[in-house]
């Protein structure tokens, strides 16, 4: 089994996006700017880098040893752990925050501290989301056996309160990724042909993969219960708290940006062919939020700013607000939406309301 073939319309308006390519490099041209990190972007990284990694040492030497200080210790590292992966490894996986491929190598490796392999996030995301965004049986991201996020998927008497336990699931991303998803979808991209293109073979990269997971629980759990004074479980419960925060934090910043009432969600014909171009397919299937929150976004590595990610994903997100202007401009110019909530709150409210829709299927009669 391998990927299928799925074709964008090149003929659907291809002048949108050689268009907003041109003004794009003219912004950076005119402004003498690099496409990559700026000191504020490594002044972030060292921040976050420190907001993971100070509880877990202050845990280990033992200057924090009582239970309700160790619970804060993980509380803080969940935080950090979320500013991590949308801040640094995000980044740099996509290869934008430098344009020296070793740096963004060793920094893209961060996201094995969230519990993940990087080998498949880059798959996954990259490859997969990236490409064909909202596409059932393409976009691994809609792809969860107990949520219906596409109404493209089979509904199902079981979806009907996804609304409500969607949360719960969302807080144990990162524990499954850990667990159980990496090991299934490292067999399910060798069967797709997907792991050739990381230059791996399924041995290599599951040798790498176990490996990988063993340092991680040793450091970040086994670790812990052997030096921190406090009974086993209590640990337990703080590593897991820890996971359940970023889990949370991750699911929240990604799924309003594409699984909500505004965006298209597509299936490619019996040709294998979807409807839009490349470009114009993005606009239809994503969503900004919470263009005026500063600290937010700064937090979030600029996510809040999905289209302008999707569009140019290897631009670094310390450019995206300035690029959003030149975007949304350029999308009124050509008659393409251009989606975007003001508040991230409503973001979210509007992914719960397609949740709810999706799952007792008023989505369905609403759109015949």
């Amino acid at each position: 089994m391998s990927v299928p073939f799925v074709k964008f319309n090149t003929t659907d308006r291809p002048e949108f996006i050689k268009e907003l390519r041109k003004k794009v490099n003219l912004y950076f041209k005119e402004n003498n700017l690099s496409k990559h990190a700026n000191i504020n972007m490594k002044v972030k990284t060292a921040f976050m880098i420190t907001l993971y990694f100070s509880p877990l040492i202050l845990m280990l030497t033992g200057l924090v040893s009582s239970f309700w200080w160790v619970m804060l210790m993980w509380v803080i590292m969940g935080f950090g752990m979320s500013g991590i992966g949308l801040s640094i490894m995000h980044d740099a996986n996509h290869e934008s925050y430098s344009k020296n491929k070793t740096v963004n190598k060793i920094l893209g490796f961060l996201v094995n501290f969230l519990g993940a392999y990087h080998v498949n996030w880059k798959i996954q995301h990259n490859v997969l989301h990236h490409t064909f965004t909202n596409v059932e049986g393409l976009d691994d991201d809609i792809d969860v056996p107990v949520l219906r996020l596409s109404p493209k998927q089979k509904s199902s008497k079981w979806y009907r309160f996804q609304a409500f336990y969607a949360s719960f699931l969302y807080g144990m991303m990162t524990i499954n990724w850990l667990l159980f998803k990496d090991f299934g979808k490292l067999i399910q991209y060798k069967k797709q042909n997907l792991l050739e293109g990381q230059g791996l073979t399924l041995t290599k990269a599951m040798s790498h993969l176990i490996i990988n997971k063993l340092w991680y629980v040793g450091l970040t759990l086994v670790l812990p219960m052997v030096i921190i004074d406090l009974p086993w479980w209590e640990i337990v419960l703080g590593f897991v708290f820890m996971q359940f925060i970023c889990g949370l934090i991750l699911s929240y910043i990604f799924q309003p940006a594409h699984v909500i009432e505004e965006t298209s969600f597509y299936e490619a014909d019996t040709s294998g062919s979807l409807e839009n171009n490349w470009a114009i397919h993005q606009m239809n299937t994503t969503s900004n939020f919470a263009d005026k929150s500063v600290l937010f976004s700064w937090f979030i590595g600029g996510l809040n700013y999905q289209i302008e990610h999707h569009l140019f994903p290897n631009i670094c997100h310390i450019h995206y607000k300035k690029l959003s202007k030149i975007v949304k401009q350029t999308a009124l110019e050509f008659d393409i939406p251009y989606y975007q909530h003001k508040t991230f709150f409503g973001a979210v409210k509007s992914h719960f309301v397609l949740l709810n829709q999706l799952g007792t299927g008023k989505y369905d009669l609403k759109n015949g």
